[in-house]
């Protein structure tokens, strides 16, 4: 049997060391300290543990229940009884088709059906087998109406493309017309679009179905998920009628952010002149459903090709189309709701500058008027050599020799451009030097002509050609390209310091991550305008306010309404009429801010079919969402980065972000961008997104002075053509020189008085090598908004439009055909 023992301490008692926490405590520590508090990142932190089975199927009825639900209550918006009807825009693609036929089957389409012709291009339908309603409005099409046709398709919900079999080719199934519509349309955003097939039974039964297959072929390569719909009986147009009340539709976010309204009855009602007043003005009252979002009587409103106006009133009259008759007694709804009347001392008003304080700030860029004092002092002499016994109206048609010049600044900054100037002037030379030859030529030879036509044909074709824009043209072409090959690089002027030439500029020791004070000699236009903290947040609290606006001042989307736009001049009005547009008009609620200006950016991209390059501060014709305005936009590259390089040309195939004055408008807005062609009339040139509001957005435009080689050392090189005396080495000594091929270096020390420099590199220089001086400035858009609206001149000619500048005087720019739809 063992005898257990038991351990007994001696008189030396041992101590063993307790665990050693450090400054960590334990989770019961933490409890007791916390005494039930949560922590905000543990309360708000996603749990990670697994969903079950039944919990992850719970969450994905919930979510397809809720889709279900938005889905539903978006296509019960329109439509209905007491909503707003389906808006749909018939759309020929053709000249040989009439749109008229094809509404005459679906208004045939069922015998039940209430058919109200407002006007020519305006027409309800009331489908009591459907229990919806419809509305259908033709734009008018042909040349020079294609902007009248963008404007309609903005505020439509769907579009019906008609197409003819009889067009024969399915090349020619779309016209010249049709396809220049369609790429704008579908640039802007076409609505929900539906392909109808017309004049099918003209064709011989048996090629039917291959000529229906061929056109579907070409749908298919512009609108991949159309499918094509005959248009040939009143089944068709029942089947038509029922896919435009059930089919999805697409959001257009820019149309539905924003109330807005097809205008179907316009009336004008001039005031009572005032004692001082210096136009007419009068009332605009302006029928019809509003769509969207709520509409407050006390914001503003945009009608195009008139402005920006207050709203005085909104008035509920009885809806004329709605789908049953009143009872005896009966009242509607309409005729319960009051007017409202807006309120003067919450109305937004129509300021859209900010008045800079001219004692706020310190503006360190010179104003106008300072600019025009100088000039005056720094007159050119001009000399005149009159023969004598001239008179002095004949004197004046006697071509002006400057002397001298003192004012060698370009108020548009385009001195550094002497490069593009000089091959201008080359191309210049060589076109007279060619019509030198050709009338030698004439002279000596016969021109015989192998057209068709004869001669006369070619006389009347060179008549018809403007050879002061070929002229201009091809001598643009060769410095973009010049640009192309040699970007930014000019010439060291010989006859003045460098460092007077580029006394604005500043060289950069990193492009990337060198800073640039962004508040730093702003002209003083920069004070005219408004900026926002966050652009971003600002976007998603106005639009979030707009669509749950509520109260007493709002008239609800869906309403039959009428809108009394006050002070609108008369004679913009009677301009307006006369461009035949006064049975339809467009009216769009603007949001807040959306009438001030700003520095607008945004993202351009070039056309296909747009190969002439496109010089910064060139006059475009843009169309911003709801507006269409004229700019001289500069151009940027689109990088990541505070400071982004300018670009001189707008070249085919690049993507830049163009820099204006314009309203400010919060995306998504699509972007148009037209340019003037010789003929008046307007082609694409560009098409994009705007980015933001944002004046900070530095523009850096990039001077290249190019050096060369004369002798190399090891690690030192004397560079030799970059300047042409001492001071200039060492003004611009501190910069940095990089060469073609990569190597880095400065400059060390002048080397006589000729312009010869020794420089030090980070390793040998190659005989073959060009040095390159990178010297930077920032440049600004000039002040050149002007709005695209209607007015007449003074001699009552309609085929005009006026612009609102700066100074709120009336501009006539070249471009009125097209600006005003004839």
């Amino acid at each position: 049997m063992a005898i257990e023992t038991i351990h007994r301490p001696g008189a030396l008692k041992q101590t063993n060391k307790s665990h050693k926490h450090g400054k960590h405590t334990s989770k019961r520590e933490l409890e007791r300290l916390a005494k039930g508090k949560v922590n905000l990142k543990t309360l708000t932190r996603r749990p990670n543990r697994q969903q079950s089975r039944d919990e992850r199927r719970q969450q994905a009825v919930q979510l397809r229940k809720n889709k279900r639900q938005e889905a539903i209550a978006l296509k019960r918006a329109i439509g209905g009884a007491l909503t707003a009807p389906f808006l749909t825009c018939v759309l020929p693609l053709n000249v040989m088709i009439d749109p008229n036929s094809a509404l005459a089957f679906i208004q045939g389409c069922d015998p039940e059906a209430t058919v109200t012709k407002v006007s020519e291009r305006i027409r309800y339908m009331n489908v009591p087998r459907f229990r919806q309603r419809f509305s259908f409005v033709v734009p008018e099409v042909g040349h020079g109406r294609e902007l009248n046709v963008l404007d309609t398709l903005k505020v439509c919900d769907s579009v019906v493309l008609l197409l003819t079999a009889a067009a024969g080719d399915s090349d020619e199934m779309i016209d010249k017309f049709g396809a220049k519509v369609l790429n704008m349309a579908l640039t802007q955003g076409l609505p929900t679009p539906m392909v109808c097939l017309m004049d099918l039974q003209s064709i011989n039964p048996k090629k039917r179905t291959q000529t229906k297959a061929n056109i579907q072929k070409v749908v298919s390569s512009i609108l991949p998920d159309e499918k094509l719909m005959e248009l040939e009986k009143l089944t068709d147009g029942l089947n038509l009628l029922r896919r435009i009340g059930g089919q999805k539709r697409r959001v257009m976010h820019n149309r539905s952010n924003r109330p807005h309204m097809l205008g179907e009855k316009v009336e004008y009602v001039a005031n009572v002149p005032e004692a001082g007043q210096d136009r007419p003005m009068g009332t605009l009252k302006v029928t019809g459903f509003l769509r969207g979002v709520p509409l407050s009587v006390n914001q503003l409103v945009h009608i195009p090709g008139l402005g920006d106006f207050q709203l005085q009133q909104i008035t509920s009259p009885t809806d004329p189309y709605r789908m049953r008759k009143l009872e005896d007694g009966e009242m509607s709804s309409a005729e319960e709701r009051a007017p409202i009347v807006a309120d003067t001392q919450l109305q937004t008003t129509l300021q859209r500058e900010n008045i800079p304080n001219e004692m706020d700030a310190e503006q360190t860029w010179p104003t106008e008027e300072e600019i025009a004092a100088s000039r005056d002092e720094n007159k050119k002499k001009i000399i005149k050599r009159v023969p004598k016994g001239m008179s002095d109206y004949q004197a004046s048609w006697i071509p002006d020799i400057v002397e001298e010049d003192e004012d060698d600044d370009d108020e548009d900054d385009d001195e550094d451009d002497d490069d593009e100037e000089h091959m201008s002037c080359e191309s210049d030379t060589e076109s007279k030097v060619g019509d030198r030859d050709s009338e030698d030529d004439s002279n000596q030879f016969d021109q015989i002509s192998v057209s068709d036509d004869g001669p006369v044909s070619a006389d009347r074709y060179d008549k018809e050609i403007d050879m002061e824009e070929e002229r201009a043209t091809l001598a643009m072409i060769q410095a973009a390209k010049v640009d192309e090959i040699f970007p930014d690089e000019i010439d060291t002027p010989a006859d003045k310091p460098a460092r007077e030439r580029f006394m604005k500029y500043r060289g950069l020791e990193s492009f990337r991550s060198s800073p640039w004070n962004v508040k730093e000699n702003l002209p003083f236009d920069y004070a005219r305008v408004y900026q926002f903290k966050n652009f971003d947040h600002t976007k998603r609290r106005i639009v979030r306010e707009a669509q749950q606006k509520e109260g007493d001042d709002v008239a609800m989307p869906g309403w039959y309404v009428q809108l009394h736009v006050q002070n609108v001049p008369q004679e913009a009005w009677s301009a307006y009429l006369s461009t035949g547009n006064g049975e339809r008009l467009i009216v769009y609620g603007m949001l807040s801010y959306e009438h001030q200006m700003s520095v607008m950016n945004v993202c351009l991209k070039r056309t296909q079919n747009s190969t002439i390059p496109i010089k910064s501060k060139e006059r475009l014709i843009v169309q911003c969402g709801y507006r269409r305005f004229i700019v001289n936009p500069i151009y940027s590259q689109h990088t990541n980065g505070d400071k982004h390089k300018y670009e001189r040309y707008f070249r085919t195939g690049m993507t830049v972000v163009a820099t204006f004055f314009a309203p400010i408008q919060f995306p998504p807005s699509p972007i148009l961008c037209f340019r003037e062609n010789p003929d008046t009339s307007l082609s694409m040139v560009a098409s994009g997104s705007l980015l933001s509001c944002n004046p900070d957005r530095v523009v850096l435009k990039r001077v290249v002075l190019s050096g060369h080689p004369f002798k190399i050392n090891r690690e030192s090189a004397t560079i030799r053509f970059m300047f042409f005396n001492p001071e200039d080495i060492a003004y611009f000594k501190p910069c940095k020189l990089r060469t073609k091929l990569g190597r880095v270096g400065h400059i060390k020390e002048s080397l006589g008085t000729h312009g010869h420099m020794k420089c030090v590199f980070d390793s040998q220089l190659k005989s073959h090598d060009t040095v390159l001086l990178y010297l930077y400035k920032r440049v600004f858009p000039k002040w050149t908004y002007e709005d695209c609206i209607v007015s007449c001149r003074p001699d009552g000619d309609r085929e005009s439009a006026c612009s609102t500048s700066k100074s709120e005087r009336s501009v006539t720019f070249k471009a009125k055909v097209e600006m005003m739809q004839e």
